[in-house]
């Protein structure tokens, strides 16, 4: 039997070794707020925000919901007091000005988008216009051809901005951290163009005020002609060169590993980002920061370094003696880990199925009131909202139980299920229906927003932002809580042959005895 020596000085280095990583582990959460604090300086990418500004920090300073709702049903109103550190102050302060800053630059581009939209449209009728507000006298008359003219510059000017609106004037997506290079190119190239034209007017047509109208006329119709043509040139650099897939990207979330694959086409790494993001949203399962927290605290129980102090001069035989009782049970780690996940899949399973019987009993029971109510008058017809009330104490409690044991119960609030409860009994959707939200964890996009929105992403890049996508390339997307791990690998050249078969080789004869065995 071991000394009551060797089992104190045990119990006193696995307590002074926990101690030691709870030191670690809220150090190394301080580095990681300094070093994101430090980070502030990289590319972001800015989703368009959805809601004011102090609507988020409203969110984001409100307390975390009670978890025992499905316990009791007393609603609690009054009022809180709510204390900012001078580390919110800063951080409201710093989105404050991240928010006026992005609004600014979207209400810039904007601006300008619209300033040369009118220098384009109305160039043309100015064209038209000021011939005959300058030297009206002098010009000639327009003919049947020339008023032709007019019906042409006046349905193509029509097409021409239906299809800018269509292509240029849609809700923007996300705030991108650099300019976009192919419409930047065609801005500048329209710029050019109407300039250019411009100065021919003003040269060859102004200063010697041309007398013939139906030239001026054709003049402004090859203006629109070639707008058009810019258009179609839009067309392709925007939207159709990006549709062929080229490179095969994975991405990876760091902190649960959880891996998609997508398609993209010809894409800079900035607009690679923007659709993973845009994916992300829809094909991730939702972060569960609850679920790692029990992983990480295993590991740093079992995998913490060994530590041999000598303690009011214990004997050598002593030491060795302490070390391979640490190791021996360091070894049976594997066999705890083994018990503790069966032992939790067990008590899945229990929950699960004592939650799949409540809803099914609360259904059951639905059903019941429903023909009930249709011997009843209109008027005293229950509302699927109060009936959702009504059913929901029936089931709250093993609903609250599973989603503890499964580290959701943060994700659902009790409005939330209630108001999911009435939408299934509106539509006439039966328990496994109701039950699938929570049994699988669904979608980012799923729950609620104060869950999943993020404001601002950090795009991590070696390469430039606006450079196009590479075999091999490598960049992080970064939020608060984790980060996605893009990589890159370029789809390979597929050759293919043809090789010919006969339709002759496969005609064979039959051919059967005379004789038979009757």
């Amino acid at each position: 039997w071991p000394s009551p020596l060797l089992l104190y000085t045990e119990l006193y280095y696995s307590t002074h070794d926990s101690e030691v990583g709870s030191l670690e582990r809220s150090r190394d959460r301080h580095k990681s707020r300094s070093k994101d604090s430090r980070s502030e300086k990289s590319v972001t990418i800015n989703t368009p925000p959805a809601e004011p500004l102090l609507g988020d920090s409203a969110v984001r300073s409100e307390q975390v919901q009670d978890d025992n709702w499905g316990e009791t049903t007393t609603a609690v109103t009054g009022t809180s007091e709510h204390s900012l550190s001078q580390e919110d102050i800063v951080r409201i302060t710093k989105d404050l000005e991240d928010s006026v800053g992005l609004d600014c630059r979207r209400y810039f581009t904007l601006t300008l988008a619209v300033l040369m939209g009118l220098l384009v449209f109305l160039t043309p009728v100015a064209f038209l216009a000021l011939p005959h507000l300058l030297w009206q006298d002098k010009l000639q008359s327009c003919g049947t051809a020339c008023e032709g003219l007019y019906i042409s510059v006046a349905f193509k000017l029509l097409i021409l901005l239906l299809a800018v609106w269509a292509l240029f004037f849609r809700p923007p997506r996300a705030g991108l951290p650099r300019v976009f290079v192919f419409r930047a190119l065609l801005a500048v190239l329209v710029l050019l163009f109407v300039l250019s034209y411009w100065l021919f007017y003003g040269v060859r047509i102004l200063d010697s005020q041309d007398e013939n109208y139906q030239g001026i006329v054709q003049y402004a119709v090859s203006l629109v002609d070639a707008l058009l043509f810019i258009h179609y040139l839009a067309i392709v650099l925007l939207e159709l060169r990006q549709l062929q897939p080229c490179f095969s990207v994975c991405v990876t979330r760091s902190t649960d590993g959880e891996i998609r694959h997508y398609n993209l086409g010809q894409l800079s790494i900035q607009r690679a980002a923007l659709a993973i993001l845009e994916h992300y949203y829809c094909d991730f399962p939702v972060h569960n920061p609850a679920l790692l927290s029990a992983s990480k605290s295993r590991a740093a129980k079992h995998l913490a370094g060994l530590k041999v102090y000598n303690v009011d001069g214990m004997a050598h035989s002593q030491s060795r003696a302490m070390i391979a009782a640490a190791a021996r049970r360091r070894d049976t780690s594997h066999n705890e880990l083994y018990y503790e996940e069966a032992e939790h899949e067990r008590r899945v399973r229990k929950r699960r199925a004592r939650l799949v019987v409540a809803v099914e009993e609360a259904f059951t029971h639905v059903k019941r009131m429903q023909e009930e109510e249709q011997k009843k008058a209109p008027g005293d017809v229950m509302d699927p909202r109060e009936a959702a009330q009504a059913i929901f104490p029936s089931m709250a409690r093993a609903l609250q139980k599973y989603l503890r044991t499964t580290k959701q119960q943060h994700c659902h609030s009790m409005e939330s299920i209630q108001q999911h409860l009435a939408f299934c009994i509106t539509n006439n959707m039966t328990p496994k229906a109701f039950l699938e939200s929570y049994l699988s964890p669904g979608p980012t996009l799923q729950y609620s927003r104060d869950h999943w929105l993020s404001r601002q992403w950090t795009l991590v890049s070696e390469a430039s932002v606006t450079s196009g996508l590479k075999d091999g390339s490598v960049f992080l997307l970064k939020c608060a809580d984790f980060s996605l791990v893009v990589t890159s690998k370029k789809i390979p050249y597929i050759q293919m042959s043809e090789e010919y078969i006969d339709p002759k080789s496969h005609k064979f004869v039959l051919r059967l005895q005379s004789e038979t065995s009757v």
